[in-house]
């Protein structure tokens, strides 16, 4: 059985995700300041390195943890869900099956606890 690297079509296709996932979120005002002065094409390697590796690919991923990776920057929990639908989005609008989506979707659930900070209780 394929991995899902191989079904969603290998190093290029991941290339293609990566790039029109930060096109949707740098434009979207609720996460735009995260990435300023930010290096895009470096967290782009760094981005298509854990993609390809979280998908089964033939690449390993030496970057951050998660938590390391995210440490104070004091990412809320709607800001993560809006990062994971822009996911959804540049997956699809790169013909990436339903059904695959899912999955990677799932693979991503664990990893809010590491991601989002501490957030200001509901009033």
């Amino acid at each position: 059985m394929a991995s899902t690297f191989d079904q969603v079509g290998g190093a290029s296709a991941v290339s293609a995700v990566v790039d029109e996932f930060y096109s949707r979120v740098v434009a979207d005002p609720r996460l735009e300041g995260y990435f300023t002065g930010t290096d895009m094409s470096k967290l782009k390697a760094h981005q298509r390195s854990f993609v390809a590796a979280a998908l089964g690919g033939p690449q390993e991923y030496r970057g951050k943890t998660m938590g390391e990776a995210h440490a104070g920057m004091g990412i809320t929990s709607d800001e993560f869900e809006a990062v994971v639908a822009h996911l959804a989005g540049a997956l699809t609008h790169c013909g990436v099956p339903e059904a695959t989506i899912t999955t990677i979707a799932g693979a991503l659930a664990p990893l809010k606890g590491q991601i989002v900070g501490s957030e200001m209780p509901a009033a």
